[in-house]
């Protein structure tokens, strides 16, 4: 002890005082452990309160609000041709792309595993329409995989519209080009003009 009643212990040469901690730091590590299996059981026991099934559940409600504004598409030529031109649902395509394909494909289209989709060359693709129709089913014997399992039918087809526009800005790819060169995309369609099926 010193003077100041302030407990002093020594060792090895090196004193330091005694002081105890704070009243409020004591009352806080005691709540948080006491705490802790509630917030355990709350958020991670029970079913949709984990803050990552309420960020799945949210989005998965903001893509349906977005879908029931254009319905549900087909993934026909005049469809991904027309959606390749609203740049507002191409970025949902892009979107889409980013969150699975650029393991494969590149953050750009540019090529990694699989080809590049910023050039001229196509390997499975002879029409636009084929894009959708790789995408659902996959190709190259599970090169590609299928997504039809895994994406919603609009986010197909505008995942497809998306990899339409990157067609042309030939892109630095770590791959030679694949397949062959095929016709230029259709012309922009106003699906507006469109007859509806009944």
């Amino acid at each position: 002890m010193n003077e100041k009643n302030e407990v002093i212990h020594s060792y090895d040469g090196i004193q330091e005082y005694d002081n105890p901690l704070p009243g409020w730091w004591k009352w806080l590590f005691i709540i948080s452990i006491v705490g802790s299996p509630v917030y355990a059981i709350m958020f991670h026991g029970v079913e949709g309160r984990d803050p990552e099934e309420q960020y799945s559940a949210a989005l998965a409600a903001n893509t349906r609000l977005q879908f029931s504004e254009i319905g549900d598409l087909t993934s026909d030529a005049a469809t991904i041709v027309s959606y390749m031109h609203q740049p507002d649902w191409v970025r949902v395509g892009e979107s889409v792309f980013k969150g699975n394909c650029i393991s494969c494909h590149g953050r750009n289209g540019e090529g990694q595993i699989g080809p590049n989709l910023t050039d001229e060359a196509y390997k499975n693709v002879k029409h636009i329409e084929d894009i959708a129709s790789i995408i659902e089913k996959g190709a190259g014997k599970g090169a590609m995989p299928a997504w039809a399992n895994r994406l919603h039918p609009n986010e197909i087809v505008l995942v497809s519209a998306y990899v339409a526009t990157l067609r042309g800005q030939n892109l630095p790819s770590p791959r030679p080009p694949d397949g062959q060169v095929i016709e230029a995309w259709p012309a922009k369609v106003d699906l507006s003009e469109k007859p509806k099926s009944e």
